[in-house]
């Protein structure tokens, strides 16, 4: 988890570092073609056979959704503070929670009913619609909490059926041309000095994900999750030292509410096995 932490809050800074040269769009597609560049390494070293799979559908969305998501995520990142962002984005487990019950038909318990309502009112503490004028930065960031979310869900049924290296190749594999089409319009190639930056943004968004699959196998879901919530202090930190941005009371507060949430969800799923 101390890897996914570094990985996100590296991949963040990345993304700040070139928003002022390419478009999202641009920086969505080198993350995946280094990405697919390292996977194939990867796949040449270990085996081309695990990618045979029987759930392409399923692959495919979760792919552009995870695109989405992505996007979102990057763009927000270009807008608002990082710690804002990163408080949005742990909206994620809530809208699973949520999904899941809406269309996988699991049950809610008091505790994952307060869990969700948490969640929800620490999201509207931090956008404060009416308060303020909700932005595009904003909306953002809770479209990437939702998409996540719709993602992890496949990722869910995915990782009981294909190897890791297999989910990845097909989802740099799938985001590639997805980001390049668009990119297209307007290209740009990088200039010289900002190249490490690029090659950061691939390289974090591999291993922030291979880092959390890690951890999900080694730790039980409450540990991972509790180091999860150090991801917020750790970027508000880094933003601090390399932007000057300070969160405001309401990102602070609003974070604490949906970090209450998430604990609730980890506790309901703790009970519900006992």
């Amino acid at each position: 988890m101390m890897g996914t932490m570094v990985s996100f809050a590296a991949m963040a800074v990345g993304g700040r570092e070139l928003a002022d040269d390419l478009s999202t769009f641009q920086i969505l597609f080198w993350r995946s073609l280094i990405g697919l560049v390292i996977i194939t390494l990867l796949l040449t070293r270990f085996g081309w056979a695990q990618i045979k799979s029987k759930n392409l559908k399923v692959h495919a969305f979760r792919s552009v959704v995870h695109f989405g998501s992505q996007y979102c995520w990057f763009l927000a990142i270009s807008l608002i503070t990082l710690a804002e962002v990163v408080a949005l984005e742990f909206t994620t487990s809530i809208w699973t929670a949520l999904l899941a019950m809406l269309f996988l038909g699991e049950g809610m318990s008091r505790m994952g009913v307060a869990a969700i309502t948490s969640g929800f009112v620490g999201m509207l503490v931090i956008v404060r619609p009416g308060a303020i004028e909700v932005g595009v930065g904003a909306l953002a960031g809770l479209g990437a909490g939702f998409g996540y979310a719709v993602a992890l869900t496949a990722i869910r049924f995915l990782a009981q059926r294909d190897t890791p290296l297999c989910i990845l190749f097909y989802m740099m594999a799938l985001q590639l041309p997805m980001g390049l089409v668009p990119a297209l319009d307007g290209w740009i190639w990088p200039a010289r000095d900002i190249w490490p930056w690029v090659a950061l943004v691939g390289v974090t968004g591999l291993s922030a994900h291979y880092c959390i699959a890690r951890a999900m196998t080694l730790a039980d879901a409450a540990t991972v999750t509790t180091w999860g919530f150090l991801r917020l202090p750790f970027v508000a930190a880094i933003a601090f030292v390399l932007y000057g941005e300070l969160p405001e009371l309401w990102v602070a507060l609003g974070a604490t509410l949906i970090c209450a949430g998430i604990y609730l969800i980890v506790r309901d799923a703790d009970a519900k096995k006992a």
